[in-house]
């Protein structure tokens, strides 16, 4: 499912942002990286749904991998 993180100079300056949201796709990151859990970050953001976010950390990975061929 492609464009889940999406990028618009009009929200947020341009801060990547889950599509539909003003959330930005970092805060998970940085959520997932401080030890907190996918669920506590929900919790949080709840106009982000887990679908939403899974399908972000799996188009952020391919972009990632695709990069490293």
């Amino acid at each position: 499912m492609p464009g889940i993180i999406f990028k618009d100079p009009e929200i947020l300056g341009g801060e990547p942002v889950f599509r539909g949201t003003r959330v930005p796709f970092k805060i998970l990151i940085e959520y997932l990286e401080g030890g907190v859990t996918l669920d506590q970050f929900l919790e949080q953001y709840p106009s982000v749904s887990r679908e939403l976010a899974i399908a972000a950390i799996e188009e952020a990975r391919l972009s990632l991998v695709s990069q490293l061929k």
